[in-house]
């Protein structure tokens, strides 16, 4: 062999090693994605906006009242609510609580319980009777806890809140679990001082085998630091394989939210604080944390968010002034302070996109919802049927109306296009998106979007370099329009890049008067 073809041969080498090492980095650079749904909630995935596309937040649509807590034991701030799916039904826990005011003074028309209620659709809410839990004489309601329900504890039953464990390692006696605000009635003696040692006031854990008998796991609180005077709640997050907990604090004079997480549910991390990164610092009461159902690597939550201007024009402008002004008299802030719903997200479960728009708004349909602690979202979700003939399943949220006024409240369903929360919208004038390097497994691409009648989606497949890959470019895809959940995108009449896959790719998405929502790749 010639020095000439050596040279040429080390050279081919050299090329293909590069190549290879090329290829390599660009997989390790790439976010592999599998198959897994992916919500476009943030900008996670996404490089580049152009134009006029930008993440656009969909608050839901109020429907009809689906229950009034007219009930004795319940009343008007009967207002923390849970809902699980469970099997062929859905459970809801909720707070049974009345406030009444007279005479610059506020009291309780009765003592805290925790209540319950059951549905087959997510619209329909029985209140069976469970005969649990005494109230004026009789077993015949649907209190689930009072104060004294768990042995050991006095707990605050309207900030029991429950899950349904979705670990495949929870035994059955307890398959349901639950953290609850309470204070620890066992008389310990300090070991130092020979003196009682104060109850122990934090968080504790509870199970239960069916959902409604709860029971202590441990003596002792399993968080002691924060302020727990809200709707403190922990679930399994199944993927990242650990318990998560959320409940409030307070942080430099701000109400906010503290986390950690636990192997075992009985053994926590130090609670850190949930960090909102570019959003201002607002008080949140609540949070409402849950994977979402179809995309369980995305958290979602609804925090209330609180706001106190003070007794300013606008404040005395708004429904119900005279209650207003007498709910002032107990405390100024709870006539002049307003609530509302807001949107985050989470891929870590640390750091959110919070929204500073809000996703519940008061309306002047609803004028009980101008009141301080309304618009409070339940945690939990469900997809319900819709009430459109021949429309597609939705997503149903419930929400407080009428909070602390008369009796009782209205809990309304409120619904939103299945993974509506946030999507990628663009103007009639068009915008782009440049996704980050992708790997993907899969057949099809799937696309959840929206478009009127003149907009359209068009997606390009590119190297990671920006080169477009033949066959796959943004002239082999006709224009996509329509309104569809699951629409297969095609390039050339062929939807088949099962020979990209496992491959690192971006995806360049040019969108005109249309809403993407969320996509996956599809086995």
């Amino acid at each position: 062999m010639t020095s000439l073809n050596i040279l040429r041969c080390l050279v081919a080498t050299l090329v293909l090693f590069c190549a290879a090492i090329t290829e390599a980095q660009q997989r390790t650079a790439a976010t592999n994605i599998g198959s897994r749904l992916e919500l476009l909630v943030d900008d996670y995935l996404i490089d580049d906006f152009s134009g006029s596309a930008a993440l656009t937040l969909h608050p839901p649509t109020p429907q009809g009242v689906v229950m009034v807590t007219d009930r004795p034991w319940e009343g008007n701030a009967s207002h923390y609510r849970t809902i699980i799916k469970d099997g062929d039904r859905y459970r809801m826990y909720f707070s049974g609580l009345q406030y009444d005011v007279r005479d610059g003074t506020m009291t309780h028309g009765h003592e805290r319980f925790l209540c319950y209620a059951e549905s087959t659709d997510g619209v329909r809410w029985d209140r069976p009777d469970l005969g649990l839990v005494e109230f004026d004489g009789s077993t015949r309601n649907n209190i689930i806890a009072d104060s004294q329900s768990v042995e050991r504890v006095t707990i605050d039953p309207s900030r029991l809140v429950p899950f349904k464990d979705l670990s495949p390692d929870c035994p059955q006696d307890a398959r349901y679990k639950a953290v609850v605000m309470g204070f620890d009635n066992t008389n310990r003696i300090d070991a130092t001082t020979g003196k009682p040692q104060s109850k122990k006031r934090g968080l504790f854990a509870l199970k239960s085998a069916d959902g409604f008998h709860f029971k202590l796991m441990s003596d002792r609180p399993i968080l002691t630091e924060g302020a727990f005077d809200s709707q403190n709640l922990a679930f399994f997050d199944p993927a990242a394989g650990v318990y998560r907990e959320y409940h409030r604090g307070s942080r430099n004079g701000v109400r906010s939210i503290l986390t950690g997480t636990s192997r075992d549910f009985l053994h926590w991390t130090e609670s850190a604080w949930v960090e909102f990164p570019q959003a201002p610092p607002e008080h949140i009461y609540t949070n409402q944390v849950q994977p979402y159902f179809r995309a369980p690597h995305i958290l979602v939550g609804f925090p209330l968010r609180y706001v106190d201007r003070g007794w300013i024009d606008s404040t005395g402008n708004l429904p119900d002034p005279d209650l207003r002004r007498a709910r002032s008299n107990v405390n100024p802030r709870f006539g002049s302070a307003v609530t509302d719903g807001v949107f985050m997200s989470s891929r870590d479960g640390l750091n959110f996109k919070r929204w500073s728009e809000a996703f519940i708004r008061p309306g002047i349909s609803r004028p009980g919802s101008w009141v301080y602690g309304d618009n409070s979202v339940a945690w939990g979700m469900i997809e319900t049927k819709s009430q459109l003939a021949g429309a597609p399943d939705e997503l149903s949220l419930y929400v407080t109306d009428g909070y602390w006024t008369g009796k009782s409240l209205n809990v309304r369903r409120y619904t939103l296009r299945i993974d509506g929360f946030v999507s990628v919208r663009a103007t009639s004038d068009g915008g782009e998106i440049l996704t980050k390097p992708l790997i993907f497994d899969g057949k099809n691409l799937v696309l959840n979007f929206s478009t009127s009648a003149a907009g359209s989606v068009k997606i390009e497949l590119q190297r990671p370099s920006g080169n477009p890959i033949k066959g796959f470019t943004i002239d082999d895809c006709p224009e996509i329009f329509g309104d569809s959940l699951e629409q297969v995108v095609s390039w050339n009449e062929t939807s088949d890049v099962s020979k990209l896959s496992g491959k690192p790719i971006r995806m360049r998405i040019i969108v005109k008067d249309a809403d993407l929502y969320s996509f996956r790749f599809r086995r």
